[in-house]
């Protein structure tokens, strides 16, 4: 796993290309400690950064940039390619200086060429290549974008790399925030894909080739691989099998992407959350492993986030050697500060702190540690997926003015007032079925009753702020998801709609992100084996009752799981790395939030408006309803804005006062 910058200069600039590279590296020295390098090429002002964690051959010829054998193609590659044994073998005889899989990578393309070296590849990658004979740049990013990958241009020049806090370095970076960008960021948490916070910026899309011929042209991107036309392709050749045939042959490809990912010449382990998905993993790991695998989770104090125990048991049935950490709010408070310059897009998915914890945790004693991700989008495993059917199915049954009627009153009647009309008939429900604040609850369900699809219900589901663009100033968000959403309706079944949506946004740009900024912010390599393409391509020809089964997700999953872990261990609430931050709020971290949400500080940016912030946060700390989504968007934001001005500031010695908010483009 390694950090990767660059760029391609349209004139000569007064600063060293060389000394801009090693700036632009150095930030990136997280994602690759143990070697660095630069490749400049002063006749076409191509420059090539890189920074190296050691994985496969620690030797130094592992060292990049690294030269193709014939010396055309120079390469920096952040990622890994499980198979490249097999294409080396396929490639026949060669003088191979190592026998590391970027050799491997180069000799292919040599053979084959870029896009046909590419569709061979088995992996999570990001790389940039350069032709020097044909004076062409090539950006590629893998099939499920495990690997980040952000370009865009520079006062004219093209800029490159795998985290944004490389691009800053680059002289002449303004860093326009785009409010667009933002209002997306408030609706999602994240944004998504291509778009970018800052403008002139974008993401490589999954599964995309770009082609750069000249500094100034246009980049031509083409796909070699797309979940879309997967999805297409499964619902068009759905298998006709049995239970049986399905489960082993699902156990086939999962044992075989598992095994791929053992590979590595430094000490491997995995987290355990003690769910189905990465209790599969670890159970398949250790069915092909010689020694006890090491395995890593996070605990908690407050009921209902805790997995510890549940996690505790899977490993002591086994066999791991386990290793656990229970987290407390000062861990939690510890972390936030760290949040901006790890996240160095806006990022708030609160389940962020934990994974942090847990890979530094792990990367006490391994280098390289699979992961569960991606279960929940091909096997159907989200609770939201049942809950829009659940609305769905209570809207259509509901005539539109009983519905509006409805939802009139569930809003008229204030929270506390709804909570208590529930106390009467509390006695009279069963404990196990006794939700708290139903006030918010009812609040919350009243705007569902006025849609009328399911994709409008699933899109809702999917939105923090409701209405982002009241609370980003001059923006616009655009329709990206619901677009995506809008494209799916080949489907007849709205979970596979929700499925397909959330493989090609929420898990590149929310789940995949979070997992690689922080195992990457601790030099951990992070592996996720169900995301193994030709897993997902597998998964996408299983029919829907092979995922959801009498009201019970991952069916198929569990089956196969069920070989090697009794299902006792493992049935019960879905609870994930989630985090208390409603909790949190209001103990430990309100002080930090309060500055942060400060009407002084919302509005001295000029890009948030502060009236509809001030009231969540207030209905939010008098417990009447519970905000903690929304809040924790607009407080990492404002973490991220206020750290990245400070770190702007830093180098530019004599900037005048404000200098930064200018730049920005913000006074």
């Amino acid at each position: 796993m390694c950090g990767i910058a660059g760029f391609w200069q349209t004139k000569r600039r007064a600063e060293d290309p060389l000394e801009v590279l090693n700036r632009m590296g150095a930030v990136l020295a997280h994602r690759g400690p143990d070697d660095s390098g630069t490749f400049h090429d002063g006749a076409t002002g191509i420059g090539l950064a890189f920074r190296r964690l050691s994985i496969l051959d620690l030797s130094p010829e592992g060292h990049q940039p690294m030269f193709s054998s014939s010396g055309r193609y120079v390469i920096i590659f952040n990622g890994e390619v499980y198979n490249f044994d097999e294409i080396s073998a396929e490639l026949g005889a060669q003088q191979w200086r190592g026998h590391s899989d970027t050799e491997v990578l180069l000799a292919a393309i040599e053979r084959w060429g870029v896009e046909s070296a590419v569709r061979r590849f088995v992996g999570m990658f990001a790389f940039a290549l350069w032709d020097r004979q044909e004076s062409k740049l090539y950006l590629v990013r893998d099939r499920l974008g495990i690997k980040p990958l952000y370009y865009g241009r520079v006062d004219g020049d093209f800029v490159f790399a795998s985290e944004l806090k490389a691009v800053r370095q680059y002289p002449e970076f303004e860093g326009q925030i785009d409010h667009d960008a933002l209002a997306l960021y408030l609706r999602h948490n994240y944004v998504p894909s291509p778009h970018c916070i800052y403008k002139d910026m974008q993401k490589l899309l999954p599964g995309c080739i770009l082609t750069l011929g000249s500094a100034k042209s246009s980049p031509q991107l083409v796909r070699f691989w797309s979940a879309r036309d997967v999805a297409q392709k499964g619902l068009e050749s759905r298998l006709h099998i049995g239970e049986a045939e399905a489960i082993e042959q699902l156990q086939y490809h999962l044992l075989s992407a598992v095994r791929l990912r053992m590979i590595a010449d430094v000490p491997l382990g995995a987290f355990l959350s003690g769910g189905i998905d990465s209790s599969t993993v670890v159970a398949l790991m250790q069915a092909q492993s010689s020694q006890p695998v090491k395995t890593f989770t996070i605990g908690f104090h407050e009921d209902g986030y805790n997995e510890a125990i549940n996690a505790r048991n899977v490993a002591a049935h086994l066999g791991t050697v386990h290793a656990e950490l229970y987290l407390t709010p000062k861990d939690a408070l510890n972390v936030v500060p760290l949040l901006p310059s790890i996240y160095d897009e806006p990022f708030s998915d609160s389940s962020q702190i934990p994974t942090y914890l847990i890979s530094k945790l792990a990367r006490e004693s391994v280098t390289v540690s699979l992961s569960g991700d991606g279960g929940d989008e091909l096997f159907a495993g989200y609770d939201r997926y049942l809950l829009t059917k659940r609305i769905l199915n209570l809207v259509s049954g509901l005539p539109k003015f009983v519905r509006r009627v409805a939802a009139k009153l569930l809003q008229a009647v204030p929270p506390a007032g709804v909570d208590r009309a529930f106390q009467l008939f509390r006695p009279l429900v069963d404990k196990k079925l006794r939700p708290t604040s139903w006030g918010d609850k009812a609040h919350k369900l009243a705007p569902f009753l006025l849609l009328e699809s399911s994709e409008a219900i699933y899109y809702r589901i999917l939105s923090h702020w409701n209405n982002p663009s009241r609370v980003a100033l001059k923006s616009k968000a655009p329709e990206t998801v619901l677009e995506s959403i809008a494209k799916s309706s080949c489907f007849s079944d709205i979970e596979e709609v929700m499925m397909l949506t959330d493989q090609l946004n929420y898990l590149p740009d929310d789940i995949l992100t979070k997992v690689d900024r922080a195992s990457m912010a601790v030099s951990l390599e992070a592996r996720v084996p169900l995301l193994d393409h030709r897993v997902v391509e597998f998964a996408w020809k299983l029919p829907l009752h092979f995922k959801i089964r009498n009201g019970t997700s991952k069916w198929i999953l569990r089956q196969v799981l069920y070989k090697y872990v009794p299902a006792e261990l493992l049935e019960r609430p879905k609870m994930g790395f989630g985090v208390p931050i409603d909790r949190w709020l209001r103990g430990p971290l309100r002080e930090w939030a309060e500055d942060l949400l400060s009407v002084g500080s919302l509005e001295q940016h000029g890009l948030l408006c502060a009236e509809p912030i001030r009231l969540k946060w207030q209905e939010h700390l008098s417990g009447v309803r519970n905000w903690q989504y929304l809040l924790w968007d607009v407080l990492a934001f404002q973490a991220w804005f206020s750290h990245n001005m400070r770190v702007w500031e830093g180098p530019k010695l004599h900037c005048p006062k404000d200098a930064g908010l200018m730049r920005a483009g913000l006074r």
